[in-house]
């Protein structure tokens, strides 16, 4: 079921017009008065009758809004005109709100594409772009909404890992753009029949489940450590090896491959230890103490 333009016409002008009839009625009443002709108070009750039944189909539009109209259960369209309409008394009528809506997810536990348990939640703009699909396709369109996008993103979280394993894999901590698209596009999925358009959707909230979250903290210490240790260990040979060019280059000393040896690995402790270190003279030789 599509929307379609439902039927009304100006209310003001209608108004008016209920008016004429009013007076004419009340000058039914006063032509009996003076004329004795009982007639024309009954042709005056009708009038003023008639004239209370069209006044049952005034209606106000009000800007961003629909007004879904039925006849005796059958859909007659819906009118988005804004102001003071009129239509067939007959119609029903229900307000549909057209604007720009929100909500944020409850934190769902699921698990990532590794298995491992994690909360997530989304924020979720939508609005309602065809009211008879919104109205008569499905029983209560904004509890729908919510329940499919919740759906949705429990759907979306368990095809892709929490942390970026691949540089070429998208993560749900890492690739924040592919991420939101794909949920987008799972929500707009399952929200169409309900005649609703998602406009944006965004995770909001992100973790590791409490059970899991001390032990992945350590692992993401641990890799950030040997991350760290990677690089200070990349610079410390560079600059071991830089030393020994300058000083093989410039003749300051000449080492064999054992002095070789002690210098790289006093080079390297200094370089690498977490710790300031204490120079120490030695007062013998390397060979003989």
């Amino acid at each position: 079921m599509n929307e379609r333009e439902g039927f009304s016409v100006a209310g003001i002008p209608t108004i008016v017009f209920c008016l004429v009839l009013a007076l004419l009625g009340g000058a039914c009443y006063v032509g009996m008065a003076h004329n004795d002709a009982p007639w024309l108070g009954l042709v005056g009750i009708l009038i003023h009758a008639f004239t209370l039944f069209l006044i049952k189909g005034f209606f106000q539009v009000a800007p961003n809004e629909g007004q879904v109209q039925q006849l005796f259960g059958k859909y007659a369209g819906t009118v988005r005109l804004e102001g003071l309409r009129w239509t067939n008394p007959f119609y029903s009528r229900r307000r549909v709100s057209l604007r720009v809506r929100n909500f944020e997810s409850s934190k769902l536990k699921v698990n990532d594409s590794d298995g491992n348990p994690i909360e997530i939640a989304a924020i979720v703009v939508w609005q309602v772009v065809d009211t008879a699909e919104a109205v008569f396709c499905v029983d209560d369109y904004e509890n729908f909404a919510q329940i499919q996008s919740e759906s949705a993103l429990r759907q979306m979280a368990q095809n892709y890992p929490y942390d970026a394993h691949d540089a070429d894999k998208p993560a749900l901590r890492s690739h924040g753009e592919v991420i939101n698209n794909h949920l987008r596009d799972e929500i707009q999925a399952r929200l169409d029949k309900a005649g609703v358009k998602v406009i944006e959707a965004r995770i909001s909230h992100l973790a590791y489940a409490q059970e899991i979250a001390q032990a992945m903290l350590q692992r993401q210490q641990a890799n950030a450590i040997v991350a760290a240790r990677e690089r200070i260990v990349e610079g410390a040979v560079g600059m071991v090896a830089m030393a020994l060019d300058k000083l093989r280059e410039q003749g300051v000393v000449e080492l064999d491959e054992e002095r070789k040896a002690a210098m790289v690995s006093n080079l390297l402790v200094v370089l690498c230890g977490d710790r300031s270190t204490q120079p120490v003279v030695n007062a013998g030789t390397l060979y003989g103490g």
